[in-house]
């Protein structure tokens, strides 16, 4: 049978903005995220999309505070996240054998050659973070602004 979930949908209501951007060699990839955003007043923004490539990354592990520090050039597989505060951003990087690492963004990301990036941007909404006391953890807070 059919799904009992019913969407209604305003033709004129924007869900999400979009803004796409270029960042050039040597420009630090998440800072020059966080002063576009932070530029526009972009209340909830976040990462759609980012092709381009990386030298001198740094990445903390999962679950752990082990920091990594890779020199060289990487391909940019996946880059996610909410563009709040300081940001919470996730990377995949492949190197030039293919090998795969990924991890939190935590220091310098410098682009290499190009990062091509889509910010969304969820206009009704907006985001911030604060310590979770279950996590110790700055977490994603959404709210709704009030009019």
């Amino acid at each position: 049978m059919g799904s009992s979930y019913t969407s209604k949908m305003s033709s004129n209501v924007a869900l999400t903005e979009c803004y796409a951007l270029r960042l050039k060699p040597g420009e630090e990839l998440k800072t020059s995220l966080l002063k576009f955003v932070r530029e526009r007043g972009l209340a909830a923004p976040f990462v759609v999309t980012c092709v381009g490539s990386v030298t001198n990354a740094t990445l903390r592990m999962a679950n752990s505070n082990t920091i990594k520090t890779l020199k060289g050039h990487f391909e940019i597989v996946s880059l996610v996240g909410t563009l709040a505060g300081e940001g919470h951003l996730h990377a995949s990087l492949s190197d030039g054998n293919g090998t795969v690492v990924g991890g939190h963004v935590f220091g310098d990301f410098l682009v290499y050659t190009t990062a091509e990036v889509v910010i969304g941007n969820c206009p009704n909404v907006q985001f911030s973070r604060e310590i979770d006391e279950d996590t110790g953890y700055d977490e994603l807070v959404v709210t709704t602004p009030k009019v």
